[in-house]
Formats: structure tokens, sequence, C-alpha cells
């Protein structure tokens, strides 16, 4: 639960660098709380929860599959990639399941090294 307050505090921080486990604990608790979200809309018959909810974290994943990025020494717009249907997303995975880059690079250090 860490890594998702982690990311939605730093909702705005497009620069620098974050790890597979950041971005990869985001999305899961974004799910979760996605499909728990819409099973309290169904039982309500609304969707405005999931709405509402889908806006608010728009900008921290935007943020964190920047940061992601460039962890991946690629720049964030590579997320544009994601645009293209299916394949755009296939990219993007193997884009993010990727191990970082041990050296330092433009976007900054290392984010493993700096916990050592």
């Amino acid at each position: 639960m860490e890594w998702y307050l982690k990311v939605l505090k730093n909702y705005v921080g497009f620069s620098g660098r974050a790890r597979r486990k950041e971005y990869w604990m985001f999305f899961l608790f974004n799910i979760i709380i996605s499909i728990v979200l819409a099973v309290v809309d169904g039982a309500l018959g609304t969707a405005v929860l999931g709405m509402v909810y889908s806006l608010a974290v728009l900008l921290p994943a935007i943020a964190v599959g920047v940061r992601r990025l460039h962890d991946t020494a690629r720049s964030g717009w590579w997320l544009l990639v994601g645009l293209i249907p299916l394949l755009g997303t296939i990219i993007l995975i193997i884009f993010f399941v990727q191990d970082s880059k041990d050296e330092g690079n433009e976007y900054g250090p290392n984010p493993k090294s700096e916990l050592a």
C-alpha cells in the first residue's frame, strides 16, 4: 500500500525514475480498487464512483508510467505508443517489465542503488 500512496503523493512528478515495484504495485492496487468500485457501482446501479476514481488517478498513472519509462532510459513520450491498439500495449508492457538501467542516466540515478 505504501507504493500506491507514494505514487499518489508524487502525482505530478514527471521527472526522475520509478522502480518496477513502484509501478506494478500502483497498477495492482489500482485494479483492485477499480474492481471494488465496479461492484459497488453495480449494486447502486450507477457508474459515478468508478468514473470519479478513474479521473482522480489519471494524472498519477501517467506520471508513474513516464517515470517507469525513464528508469528504462526511455523518454516519457514513449507512453504515446499505447495509443496504437494492441501492438502499442504489448510494446509498453515489454518496456515496463524490463529491469532498471544499472547506471544513472539523464533522468537521474538508479533508484535501486539509492536504497542500498
